[in-house]
C-alpha cells in the first residue's frame, strides 16, 4: 500500500524547535518530490517548503526561510522539516505529500500553491505558546 505518515508534531515555545518526519510507504521517496504544507484554522493551506525528486533542489516560503529546512534520507525513505525559531504564526496542522504521477513541472509555483501533489499524509499537530 502506497501511504505516507507524518510525526514529530508537539506544543512548544515560541523561539523553540521542532522537527517534522514524513515516513513513506509502498514507494520509494527518493524518485519524488516532496512538499510540506500547513493549513491554520481560518486560513488557506500554505506551501511551506518542497524538495525535487529530480536533482534534490529546494524552495522555501517566504514566511518561513531562514528558519526552516527541508532534508531526505534515503535509507530511512524519510523527508523531514526542521523548524528553529517557531513564532506564534505557525500554529497549524502540518501535512506532507508527494507527486506520485509526477505532473510537476514548476517546483516553486506547484510548492506554492499545493498543486499537483496527489498522495497525503495525515497530518501533525504543531503548536506554539508565547
Amino acid at each position: 500500500q502506497v501511504q505516507l505518515a507524518e510525526s514529530g508534531g508537539d506544543s512548544v515555545r515560541s523561539g523553540g524547535s521542532l522537527r517534522l518526519s514524513c515516513t513513506a510507504s509502498g514507494f520509494s521517496l527518493n524518485h519524488y518530490t516532496i512538499g510540506w504544507f500547513r493549513q491554520a484554522p481560518g486560513k488557506e493551506r500554505e506551501g511551506i517548503s518542497c524538495i525535487a525528486g529530480s536533482d534534490g533542489s529546494t524552495v522555501y516560503a517566504h514566511s518561513v526561510k531562514g528558519r526552516f529546512t527541508i532534508s531526505r534520507d534515503n535509507a530511512k525513505n524519510t523527508v523531514y522539516l526542521q523548524m528553529n525559531s517557531l513564532k506564534p504564526a505557525d500554529p497549524a496542522v502540518y501535512y506532507c505529500a508527494t507527486d506520485l504521477s509526477i505532473t510537476i513541472q514548476s517546483l516553486t509555483s506547484s510548492c506554492n500553491l499545493g498543486a499537483q501533489y496527489d498522495e497525503w499524509g495525515q497530518g501533525t499537530q504543531v503548536t506554539v505558546s508565547s
